[in-house]
């Protein structure tokens, strides 16, 4: 660590810097964060596009009395730097100790727990009017970048802002990038104000009604400086606009191997020893994210000729679930960036779907949940043929507001929205065509996540993105077994698919494993378990290993309905069911399930996540924690089976 970061642990330390100090202190952070990123991983860079700002703004203003307030967060490292956490980017002995968001938990300089996008400005808002409510005499600051200005949220929080009453400083951090590139006539007025210092009669910030500053040279510390200095005792909200360099210093001589760690927009630095599984890198081991959603991209490049409508919504991010810069120069008008508007994206989807066309909306299980309203409403009560590729569900070891544990009881209980979860990319290309072609009704389909990719793998599957799509020919088409219409009495017309039965892969007696979705590798390795177990040491008590020696394994295919027939079927020569689950367990399928047999004589074991918020907390911990390995779920069998045995005194 050099001699001046060495000093400074507080905002105090910093305003003990003269002012003349500031840039050498820049160039000290912005070295730590690119060590950092490249070590461990991170937000690279928005964070050092804004180390310049972060130093000012912290300089000018007295936090944690005066409210700070960072958009998403991404660019949280310099704040962090500054309030204390130093250590953390510094001694790799507590890389991962502290968040790579704001935490209430870590700081009182964070004020709140944020990771997704468009609302540091209505969360300034309401800081603002408690304030002046309580007659009380502090600043608050949110910083937004220009990539987030896209949300809706956002747009919400400009238009009553505007009208605060007393001091309100909007920092619009203008960098030209968002994840992926900005799109929308906002980023041409942005882009007009730019070019003009300012000064366009143009101005949607003016036209709101704000007080307005720019600053051309962003990432110079004596103009924000002057720039912060001049605005800080106004009585009234202002837009200071300043326009930076999104990623500054990676280019930098002597700054090895970044290049190849970082995707291509400077957002998301991996780790040295995780380089292959970057997105876009020369490697065959990507992530599951990139794996299926690559596939499924490229299954629709033959079809755009003849679907004029056929097309592709990314409410921002595509690049991070496998649509990938030559996918969207091929695809063309076929492929929609509405910037990072998840409640734009499915209503857009919808007006498409009603209009006569096939559109496809593509993001986060998290950024779903905040178009939950458009989902229930716009979608599924209107019956709009949209499909959901839902990503990143289930439970991860990943930050407390990105966590996608929540989905199944969240979107799976949505009247006429049909959930599908597949268990291969085969599977998933098979549904994927069926629900973005004939299907013509709302269809989620919950793409397979990294325990399906490395179950996959093991079996030998090819699965590089260059050969994804021509692997379809060498497997088995679709189930064989689907049952015929008569079959499915318990179910109305409309809820029929050709996944609308579970699969029975195995047919066994005593228990009955149905994994749904990513869990479906962990219900045939419980299996193995079981089947190792009557071999040997339980091999001595035949009448208990009658229930356990060779159990069923169902692939559920879908969690929207029950199967009610193959439920009623287990009946015949099971004694227990066991649904698993990589979601919450309260209020998720399993629990229907489990409602289903409540009269009957059938035991149920819902095996998945717990009703909490986690934050970086290890996936084989939370197996643990929740019971979702292998062992533990055979161990409980096996104790279940003799339970079973001695009630009926065998």
């Amino acid at each position: 660590m050099s001699t001046l970061l060495e000093e400074i642990n507080s905002p105090e330390d910093l305003k003990r810097c003269d002012p003349y100090q500031l840039p050498q202190l820049a160039d000290e952070i912005r070295k730590t964060i690119i060590d950092f990123c490249t070590s461990y991983g991170g937000h690279l860079g928005s964070n050092l596009g804004a180390t310049e700002l972060s130093i000012a703004l912290h300089y000018v203003f007295a936090s944690p009395e005066d409210r700070i307030i960072f958009d998403v967060s991404h660019q949280c490292y310099t704040h962090k730097i500054l309030t204390g956490r130093k250590s953390a980017f510094c001694n790799p002995e507590e890389f991962g100790s502290i968040s790579g968001f704001t935490c209430r938990n870590e700081s009182p300089h964070d004020h709140f727990d944020l990771g997704h996008t468009g609302t540091s400005i209505s969360l300034a808002n309401g800081l603002a009017l408690a304030r002046n409510c309580m007659n009380q005499q502090h600043r608050i600051v949110a910083i937004i970048g220009d990539g987030s200005l896209s949300s809706g949220t956002a747009f919400e929080g400009l238009n009553c802002a505007a009208q605060v009453k007393g001091q309100l400083l909007i920092v619009c951090n203008d960098n030209e990038m968002a994840i992926d590139e900005n799109v929308g006539g906002l980023y041409t007025n942005l882009a007009e104000l730019r070019a003009t210092q300012g000064s366009s009669a143009h101005n949607i910030f003016r036209d709101l009604g704000f007080d307005y500053r720019y600053v051309e040279h962003g990432n110079t510390i004596s103009a924000l400086l002057a720039t912060f200095n001049s605005v800080k005792e106004l009585n009234h909200p202002v837009v200071v606009h300043i326009h930076t360099k999104k990623g500054l210093g990676i280019q930098d001589a002597g700054i090895a191997g970044v290049s190849e760690g970082h995707d291509p927009n400077n957002h998301w630095c991996n780790p040295s020893y995780q380089r292959n599984s970057v997105p876009g890198a020369h490697s065959t081991q990507r992530n599951a994210r990139w794996v299926y959603g690559s596939m499924a991209m490229k299954s629709l490049l033959d079809r755009f000729e003849q679907e004029p409508a056929l097309v592709v919504i990314s409410p921002a991010t595509a690049s991070s679930n496998g649509i990938s810069h030559e996918f969207r120069q091929r695809a063309g008008k076929h492929f929609i960036d509405v910037g990072i508007a998840e409640e734009h994206a499915i209503s857009l989807a919808c007006g498409i779907a009603r209009g006569g066309g096939s559109p496809i909306v593509a993001t986060s299980s998290t950024f779903f949940q905040r178009a939950y309203d458009q989902i229930q409403q716009e979608m599924s009560l209107n019956g709009s043929a949209v499909t959901l590729l839902e990503f990143a569900s289930g439970i991860s070891d990943t930050d407390v507001t990105h966590s996608g544990t929540f989905d199944i009881p969240l979107l799976g209980n949505i009247p006429e929205l049909t959930c599908l979860a597949p268990t291969s990319g085969k599977q998933l290309l098979d549904m994927f065509a069926w629900a973005s072609g004939p299907a013509r009704k709302p269809v989620l389909i919950r793409m397979p996540g990294e325990d399906v990719l490395a179950y996959e793998r093991a079996a030998g599957v090819v699965l590089s993105t260059d050969e994804a799509v021509t692997q379809r020919a060498a497997e088995p088409s679709a189930p064989s077994d689907l049952p015929s219409q008569s079959a499915q009495s318990a179910e109305s017309a409309r809820t029929l698919h050709p996944w609308s039965r579970y699969r029975t892969v195995h047919e066994g007696s005593g228990v009955a494993l149905l994994g749904l979705g990513n869990a479906y590798p962990l219900a045939c390795d419980v299996a193995h378990i079981l089947r190792k177990l009557s071999a040997s040491k339980l091999s001595a008590n035949q009448s208990l290993m009658l229930d356990i020696s060779d159990p069923t394994i169902i692939d559920p295919q879908q969690y929207s309905t029950l199967d009610t027939a193959t439920l009623n079927r287990l009946h015949q020569n099971h004694q227990i069911v066991v649904t698993l689950e990589d979601s919450q367990r309260n209020g998720g399928w399993g629990q229907r399930i489990s409602a289903y047999y409540a009269s009957t004589a059938m035991r149920v074991m819902s095996v998945g996540a717990d009703m909490a918020f986690t934050d970086r907390v290890a996936l084989s911990e939370l197996k643990r924690r929740y019971g979702m390995n292998a062992d533990s779920i055979a161990a409980q069998l096996c104790l279940l089976a003799t339970q079973e045995c001695n009630s009926r005194g065998i």
